[in-house]
């Protein structure tokens, strides 16, 4: 039997996927504002990822994973997260009739630990850091003989998240550029995948927190980094970039934008503003990466991925004391 772990990752998986994912969620919206992209000049279309059943697109990787898991014979999986992998995994689980432990960092966003809980999965907080949580799993691993689900490393996770560029171009077959935030990195591996083999002239921009610039200094460098870990933004909050999605992001990237905290905190405002939706840091920052390029954009259908939802309390009450951003 194939180790989870080698499985490939491709649009033919892509497509099976689709058929995994498309039993439990329905697709997404994929919303154009006219008033957006008329003080941009940009045609501006959001991908609401924050409208799945956990608010995040990786609802789609966990079901992909333990659909496979399931059919192998595993009956148990831990992972470690900030938040919204975590959330995916113990939900994903739980509809498999799986057990789940999810490891977060101390001071964790209350959101999304009292979330992973209501799903029955156990949550053990370890540490300040992600990378802290990934040796407690190690650990805990070995203890209980669970399967540990790598929040990047997973072929089936990044499989599971192409769904959501398969409907993208279903939707906007011309579509000319595409902003995704970038964290672990499954997603901008998994827009990699899709988008350059079905619309190869789109190009695919990654946007990421300054304080937490791992992806983007591994792909300038060419070779996997790590940096500082400091943004207060989960979706970004990872130390390293990671072997598996770099191997393929390295290629299919056109640019990367990094923002300051108060510029990712401004996302949330326009989010707010220009959408009425609810994003968290990273799930609002391919919209500041797009308000940043828009100069560049002009003219250009640009599908921005709103990719989740769970901002904590004190998160959104400082972005919306924020001034509207000055077009």
């Amino acid at each position: 039997m194939i180790n989870p772990k080698d499985y490939p990752v491709s649009l033919t998986e892509v497509y099976r996927a689709k058929r995994i994912v498309g039993q439990c969620l329905k697709p997404t919206q994929l919303i154009h504002y006219p008033a957006l992209s008329s003080v941009t000049g940009v045609q501006v279309y959001v991908k609401h990822e924050n409208h799945n059943p956990t608010g995040s697109f990786k609802i789609r990787g966990g079901i992909n994973l333990m659909h496979h898991l399931k059919a192998a014979g595993i009956e148990g999986v831990i992972t470690h997260s900030t938040g919204n992998h975590g959330l995916s995994v113990a939900t994903s689980a739980a509809w498999a009739g799986m057990n789940a432990v999810v490891v977060v960092p101390q001071h964790n966003n209350p959101v999304k630990n009292l979330a992973i809980r209501a799903t029955g999965a156990e949550l053990v907080e370890a540490g300040a850091t992600l990378e802290d949580c990934a040796a407690a799993v190690d650990d805990l691993c070995l203890q209980r003989g669970l399967y540990s689900a790598h929040p990047a490393n997973e072929p089936h996770l990044i499989n599971g998240v192409g769904t959501e560029f398969l409907e993208i171009v279903e939707d906007l077959p011309d579509i000319d550029v595409m902003i995704v935030p970038i964290g672990a990195g499954s997603e901008a591996a998994a827009a990699g995948t899709v988008l350059k083999a079905l619309t190869p002239r789109c190009e695919i921009i990654a946007v990421q927190a300054e304080r937490s610039p791992a992806a983007c200094l591994s792909w300038r460098e060419g070779q996997v980094m790590t940096a500082a870990n400091e943004t207060f933004a989960g979706g970004f909050a990872t130390g390293s970039a990671y072997a598996l999605p770099f191997d393929i992001y390295r290629h299919a990237l056109t640019d990367f934008v990094l923002l300051s905290e108060d510029e990712i905190y401004q996302g949330i405002n326009a989010a707010l503003h220009h959408t009425h939706q609810l994003a968290e840091g990273a799930g609002a920052a391919s919209l500041m990466a797009l308000i940043k390029l828009r100069d560049r954009l002009q003219g250009k259908k640009v599908v921005v991925q709103m990719s989740g939802c769970n901002a904590s309390p004190e998160e959104i009450a400082t972005a919306v004391k924020l001034p509207d951003y000055p077009f």
